[in-house]
């Protein structure tokens, strides 16, 4: 089993930065980033292998987002930089127990709001 715990999402001015944190116990490999704006599907974001060697951010956060991950911490971080109101939604971290797995556990979420 693993449970997941996000924090730090906020109400942020456009251009402003935000970075969200996502605390996992238990074993995991693959952790990620998805995203869900009212009234609209579930859309990723970032996801990041055991080691930190491979990631992958989706396009529209390309330039603007990192993810990183601290396993002394049992921490992942998505740090968002010049934010959009489009980058608004509610954040949730998720895991995949295994290389190559699905997102089996999901974190209940955090609310990113972007004004104009």
């Amino acid at each position: 089993q693993v449970q997941l715990v996000e924090s730090g999402g906020g109400l942020v001015q456009a251009g402003g930065s935000l970075r969200l944190s996502c605390v996992a116990s238990g074993r995991s490999y693959t952790i990620g980033w998805f995203r869900q704006a009212p009234g609209k599907e579930r859309d990723f974001v970032a996801r990041i292998n055991w080691s930190g060697t491979s990631t992958s951010l989706a396009d529209s956060v390309k330039g603007r987002f990192t993810i990183s991950r601290d396993n002394a911490k049992n921490t992942v971080y998505l740090q968002m930089n010049s934010l959009k109101p489009e980058d608004t939604a509610v954040y949730f971290c998720t895991a995949a127990a295994k290389p190559g797995g699905t997102y089996d556990y999901w974190g209940q979420g955090t609310q990113v709001t972007v004004s104009s």
